[in-house]
């Protein structure tokens, strides 16, 4: 018989973290163990991130349905996938926790080349927002290290002066050399889109994340089929958990990415349920973290290797937290590797 228990755990950011909900300083998560009876020895490890503000599941029950689903566990496991559809970070936590024991309960839920240190993922340098000076000094940085893609948020300060921080880019480097992502996190309105949209076609920029306010369907479609740039969905996909939804809303909308957020879609059986929906339709895709712990870090990159995506990756370093858990991942210039430090509180 299979046993799971959570705990929760905050995590606090070295500096505070501007996003499109505000700034953070902390961030609530939960780990969640899964024993089986017969191999009390070996225990699977997940994390359940819920982000509080965006997830569909930041509801007041959360703890309420997690526990149930801890206590209830061996009774609700043959079919958890449909059972707790409405709570992805928990579909999340579950099935990284299961493969891990599954897997001897080493951290390893998804053996591959990279859990050998034999493989590793190109990711982009991430630009928080802050002033523009700031932002400035963040993407130099970033440069410096060895990021060969870039993203950056674009709506959070003046346009002009974002559009001069991209345009300091071009000027020392070319698209070829240096790839640049921008995400608006629906910052602006339909009609004032596509002129922000030709400025950063004319300054190389390869993709925008959610140009305008997810839940405008039409007018988005019309922005993905008229774009001078590709246009990339991230918040867009976050409200559409049943399957034949999100194969419909990818076939009628069309747009040239999916930005795919497995604590947010539904562990990787939900994000998988993306992935095919866009290969179908000839469209993009790439995988980004969302604030895990070094927990879920772990376990979303040693899947998305097994993708096998060329593109960068949108994966974060587990550095903006005070108090991670151990790393079980290092960053070398932009390639991300399997590193692993096995920690004493499982």
């Amino acid at each position: 018989m299979l046993n799971a228990s959570f705990s929760k755990y905050t995590l606090n950011f070295i500096e505070p973290g501007g996003t499109s909900r505000g700034v953070l300083h902390t961030k609530d998560t939960y780990f969640i163990r899964i024993q089986d009876e017969d191999q009390p020895d070996i225990v699977g490890l997940g994390e359940c991130a819920l982000f509080r503000g965006l997830s569909v599941e930041d509801t007041p029950d959360y703890e309420k349905v997690l526990a149930d689903c801890c206590w209830n566990f061996d009774k609700y496991e043959p079919d958890f996938r449909e059972r707790f559809r409405n709570y992805p970070s928990i579909l999340m936590g579950i099935e990284t926790a299961l493969a891990d024991l599954l897997n001897g309960g080493k951290m390893q839920p998804f053996k591959s080349d990279f859990t050998e240190r034999k493989g590793e993922i190109q990711i982009n340098g991430l630009v928080w927002m802050g002033t523009k000076e700031k932002m400035r000094e963040r993407m130099e940085l970033k440069l410096r290290n060895g990021f060969r893609c870039i993203k950056l948020k674009v709506g959070a300060i003046n346009l002009d002066d974002e559009l001069e921080l991209i345009a300091a880019i071009r000027q020392r480097y070319s698209a070829d050399d240096v790839t640049i992502r921008v995400d608006a996190n629906g910052g602006f309105s339909p009609e004032e889109a596509p002129a922000v949209l030709d400025k950063l076609a004319k300054l190389g920029v390869h993709s925008i994340e959610q140009p305008i306010k997810a839940g405008q369907i039409e007018a988005l479609a019309k922005l993905c089929a008229n774009s001078p740039i590709p246009i990339a969905l991230d918040e867009e996909l976050i409200t559409i958990l049943d399957k034949a939804q999100r194969e419909l809303f990818v076939s009628e909308v069309k747009p040239q990415f999916l930005v795919l957020k497995p604590s947010l879609h539904g562990g990787f059986s939900g994000t998988q349920e993306w992935i095919d929906a866009a290969e179908a339709n000839g469209i993009g895709w790439w995988i980004t973290s969302a604030l895990e712990s070094n927990v879920g870090l772990n376990a979303i990159a040693q899947w998305t290797y097994l993708k096998n995506n060329p593109l960068p990756q949108g994966l974060g370093t587990g550095g903006v937290f005070s108090n991670n858990t151990l790393p079980q991942l290092e960053l070398v210039g932009d390639r991300l590797r399997y590193a692993p430090q096995k920690p004493e509180w499982r």
